[in-house]
């Protein structure tokens, strides 16, 4: 049997390419986002390993509250003490923070949305556990405030070389700067900084241009001596510290800057192994049904073994054999194909801000592993059913040519199908309706048996659909409209499952349509209702900026009040906590903002106000007291009211942040133009003062809100690309039905060539079939997609999405290229069938 298992094998190299193919992008996904999100994880543990002396000093504030923007700092005097203990090597004071950014040659801030642009004093102190620290590895180091040195990727971006002058803007009183490249920095050992930037000065420039021109630093690197280790240094350290410092080793303070990122950023590794399932779900349907095809064609093959002898489980484990085959080829270059895919995917995410490009590719051995595994397991699994079902056809019926599934089968799928979308339909609505945990992961696991049960009852619900298409084929083409109908009609199992690859691609991009347009939607809502100012001043890569550019808009002919709002990151006894800040005198100006409790009028000292939904997540109410963590240290804010603007769940005031420690930085301006003033007028005027800060847009409120839906559908979009991937593993499928569907009509076809048909028309006749197939997949993605989509938005009211939309014409344009999908689908099936001889097709068994 294993030789006739290898015969059948090689016999049939071009039938098994297609399936293989499927394995080979299922598999590609899987292993290109496991390298992906480990290079990912590699490149920001060692930014925050080589970001770390043996222990750092910092202080206290600054090391508890969660925010690295402090105006805290550690005295120069510190130093010298700290390099005299007996177990260290050398003490270096550190100083850097973020607000300087690079201007490119061509005028532009280099660096994606929310990368920071750092500024440091160029140090020479090693970083903890021997790794090298980003340092100047060409050129020279910077001298005097003309002089700086850059990181490599930020001058290959920007277009400067050494000996250029580097326009750097920033966020502090100096708001431009322009000295000369002198040196390139990078990491000596590899690594990348993910999009950000890198300004280094030497110190006495770096304390004069950003500490105030005190003799501070921000923090200290204290380098333990050999055979003194980190925990033995930081005990010493900590005894001669003064009030008001904290000491940390290296290890600890590593693994608390990196936590809290690393946590943000591991929606990215779901996110992609979500679509990763999808691509080998999508994947698994074709494999299905090519072994189905297979099986049913060898069937005389499978009942003459059986006739000679051979048991049941012998043909089940021939055919399950040539699966493992085809699944161990499929995974090997599918691991191959994935290294690519992982290129590309930190392609497509540089696009977005998170430049990984001087980061190589890290490739753990749990890749490969799970790469053969999850490639091999899905296309055994997908063989056995048809490997199981053949084998259960008895030798005489299967010497017949009419084998086919039995209606009761069908009516079976039916009801199991059913079953299903009844079970998804409950999930659903618990999620939706019920006061649950995670009601995401009840409405998904809801979604997924509900496609499920689809694509089971898919041969039910086909046929329907398909003896319309027959009528609807024959009154337009004739007799080649009614066979390409009924060629569809005639096995509707395989007709359905491969529409149902198509469906689920469709499935999600309509279901992402519907999100994507309501999110828009609201977000224009939002803006339009709550948004009562004429301008908006804010930093184009999302990073604070200067309070000085207020003063400069408040003088500004015809402006009327300038909001400055300002956004600070803290803790809780609950976690992080994220506060916005702003005047309340101007703040009505600007903002429509209803209070459901309180009033405006009491927040001022240490109070706050908190967001209806922020209300009902921590039970909070009017007189209830918060504590944060700032800077400066504990402090507690009361509750004065209730309110439903679109600002984040705190809202406090400005001498708050400013008492806490936070550097008087404005994340936007709102601007209320003076009555008769012309509002466009003074948006140009204020465009004019800050025509020398390219790091600040200047919108009214159409383009603001522009602004506001571009990360929705910079989102959208990515989405759509990782699902073409899905949509070509189901336009493979439906190739490879037709392709194996010409071939098991070999003898038909050349019967029909034989009494006048002719190839034109036998073409027309493959891609009308081709069509059906795809419209069918198309008309149940759309509809399933719809239902997601309009749940899905439901489900997200509370969190401010409220305006629910159907993008009708983007619908109609899939449902075109459904169209398009099976004629193009059909060229090359139907150029195969167009070719065959006639006389060799009559002949065939």
């Amino acid at each position: 049997m294993l030789r006739a298992a290898w015969r059948s094998l090689l016999g049939r190299r071009l039938r098994l390419l297609t399936s293989t193919l499927a394995i080979v992008l299922g598999v590609a996904f899987v292993a290109g986002t496991l390298i992906f999100t480990d290079t990912l994880d590699r490149s920001f543990t060692s930014i925050f390993d080589s970001s770390v002396g043996d222990v750092v000093v910092e202080p206290t504030g600054a090391a508890t509250s969660g925010s690295d923007r402090t105006t805290l700092t550690v005295p120069a005097a510190v130093v010298a003490d700290l390099a005299a203990l007996p177990g260290a090597a050398r003490a270096d004071g550190r100083a850097s923070g973020s607000g300087v950014f690079v201007v490119g040659a061509n005028g532009r801030v280099v660096g994606g949305q929310g990368a920071p642009g750092i500024w440091r004093n160029d140090s020479t102190a090693p970083a903890a556990g021997g790794v090298e620290p980003l340092q100047v590895l060409r050129g020279r180091s910077p001298r005097g405030e003309q002089e700086v040195a850059i990181d490599t990727a930020t001058a290959r971006r920007a277009g400067y070389a050494l000996g250029d002058r580097v326009r750097l803007v920033s966020v502090g009183e100096r708001a431009l700067l322009t000295p000369t490249l002198v040196g390139l920095a990078d990491f000596p050992d590899g690594g990348s900084l993910n999009g950000a930037s890198v300004a280094l000065f030497d110190t006495a420039t770096t304390q004069r241009l950003f500490l105030e021109d005190r003799e501070v630093f921000t923090s200290v690197w204290v380098t333990a001596r050999p055979g003194v280790s980190q925990d033995e240094l930081r005990t010493q350290v900590a005894r001669v510290l003064p009030d008001g410092l904290t000491a940390q080793t290296g290890e600890k303070a590593a693994a608390a800057s990196a936590s809290g990122l690393l946590e943000a950023i591991s929606f990215l590794t779901v996110f992609l192994l979500v679509f990763a399932g999808i691509a080998l779900v999508v994947g698994s349907f074709l494999i299905v049904n090519t072994f189905s095809m297979l099986v049913a064609q060898r069937s005389r093959e499978l009942a003459l073994l059986r006739a000679l002898g051979a048991s049941r489980g012998q043909v089940t484990r021939s055919v399950l054999f040539e699966a493992l085959v085809v699944g161990l080829l499929g995974s090997t270059v599918g691991l191959g194909l994935g290294v690519l895919l992982a290129l590309g995917i930190q392609a497509l995410f540089s696009r977005l801000g998170l430049d990984l490009s001087s980061q190589a590719l890290v490739i753990e051995a749990r890749t490969p592993l799970a790469a053969l595994a999850v490639g091999v397991l899905v296309t055994v699994v997908a063989a056995y059913l048809p490997a199981r079902r053949s084998a259960r056809i008895a030798p005489v019926a299967a010497l017949r040519d009419d084998v086919a599934m039995p209606e009761s089968a069908l009516r079976l799928r039916g009801w199991a199908g059913l079953l299903l979308v009844l079970a998804g339909a409950a999930l659903g609505a618990v999620g939706l309706l019920a006061a649950v945990s995670q009601p995401g992961y009840w409405v998904g696991v809801g979604a997924l048996l509900a496609i499920l049960g689809v694509a089971a009852a898919s041969p039910v619900l086909a046929r329907p659909f398909l003896r319309v298409v027959v009528s609807a084929y024959t009154r337009g083409f004739g007799t080649v409209g009614r066979l390409a109908g009924e060629n569809a009609l005639r096995n509707p199992r395989r007709t359905a499952a491969t529409a149902s690859a198509l469906m689920i691609g469709l499935t999600l991009v309509t279901t992402m349509s519907v999100a994507g347009s309501s999110a828009g939607a609201s977000v224009d809502r939002t803006v339009a209702r709550s948004f009562l100012g004429d301008v908006v001043v804010s930093n184009a890569i999302g990073q604070p900026f200067s309070a000085e550019v207020a003063d400069r808009v408040e003088g500004v002919a015809g402006v009327g009040s300038v909001t400055r709002l300002r956004t600070a990151e803290s803790r809780t006894a609950d976690g992080r906590a994220f506060l916005t800040a702003a005047d309340p005198r101007t703040l009505p100006d600007v903002l429509r903002l209803d209070l459901l409790a309180g009033s405006l009028s009491d927040l001022r000292g240490d109070t706050l106000l908190v967001g209806e939904e922020k209300a009902r997540e921590d039970g909070l109410a009017v007189g209830d007291e918060v504590t944060f963590r700032f800077p400066s240290g504990p402090r507690e804010l009361r509750v004065v009211g209730i309110h439903d603007a679109a600002v984040a769940g705190y809202l406090t005031t400005l001498q708050v942040l400013r008492e806490g420690g936070y550097p008087p930085e404005d994340s936007a301006l709102l601007v209320a133009v003076a009555p008769g003033a012309d509002a466009a007028a003074v948006k140009t005027g204020i465009e004019d003062v800050t025509a020398d800060l390219p790091i600040l847009t200047v919108k009214d409120q159409v383009e603001y809100a522009a602004e506001q839906r571009e990360p929705i559908d910079r989102l959208v979009l990515m989405i759509y690309a990782l699902l073409g991937l899905a949509l070509v593993i189901a336009v493979l499928g439906v190739v490879n039905t037709l392709g194996l569907s010409v071939v098991e009509r070999t003898r038909e076809i050349g019967l029909l060539r034989a009494i006048g048909v002719d190839r034109r028309q036998l073409r027309r006749m493959i891609g009308l079939e081709s069509v059906a197939i795809a419209v069918l997949g198309a008309l149940l993605g759309l509809g399933l997609g719809l239902v997601f989509g309009l749940a899905l938005m439901q489900s997200l009211r509370d969190e401010g999405l409220e305006v629910t939309r159907v993008p009708w014409w983007s619908l109609a344009g899939y449902l075109l290229a459904a169209v398009v999908i099976g004629l193009v689908a059909a060229v090359l099936p139907a150029r195969r069938a167009a070719r065959l001889d006639v006389l060799d097709a009559v002949s065939r068994e």
